[in-house]
């Protein structure tokens, strides 16, 4: 296995870490936002009202997802698992 199969295996990893967690992470980013004019606007300035909403929002978009995410884990790891003849010799 060449230097070259070494890095093309870590940057697919890593940018199969951020299309998974891109979902969650602008659903989090846009709530937060909505959140932040919400307290601006109302002048409520309460710590806990910008967590529960992101924390909910998230945990629904990920159940939404969820068939989604385990078919592109699932197919990246068939690859990765068809590779390991290559990656032998």
């Amino acid at each position: 296995m060449s230097q070259a199969d070494i890095i093309h295996i870590a940057r697919e990893a890593l940018m199969m870490v951020v299309i998974l967690a891109s979902p969650g992470l602008a659903v989090a980013m846009l709530v937060g936002l909505f959140i932040g004019i919400f307290q601006a606007t109302t002048q409520i300035q309460e710590q806990t009202l910008a967590f529960v909403p992101k924390i909910i929002a998230v945990f629904v978009t990920l159940v939404i997802i969820s068939g989604w995410l385990v078919r592109v884990i699932t197919g990246f790891t068939q690859e990765i698992y068809a590779q390991i003849p290559n990656i032998v010799r």
